[in-house]
């Protein structure tokens, strides 16, 4: 999508109008949010969706458990009191 016109307004403005300029980011525009005249913050829309294919795995032999890992800890361990 095209962006159509950019809009500047103020983060006192942005505040106010968000719901509004959040329709307008989805019809394609970009807003800039400034304070005290100077770009502060860009409204656009979000990165193109990349789906990555999931294999199934694909981490083995990258993750290693150590030996005990999984066994019960006492309560003081879990509060960082050994």
């Amino acid at each position: 999508m095209a962006i159509i016109f950019e809009l500047e307004v103020s983060t006192a403005e942005a505040k106010n109008r968000l719901t509004e300029l959040i329709r307008l980011v989805e019809h394609g525009e970009r807003v800039t949010i400034t304070r005290h005249g100077r770009p502060v913050a860009q409204l656009g829309p979000p990165p193109a969706n990349k789906q990555r294919k999931v294999i199934l795995g694909g981490m083995r032999d990258r993750i290693k458990l150590l030996p005990g890992w999984d066994e019960p800890i006492s309560e003081q361990e879990l509060r960082g009191e050994r």
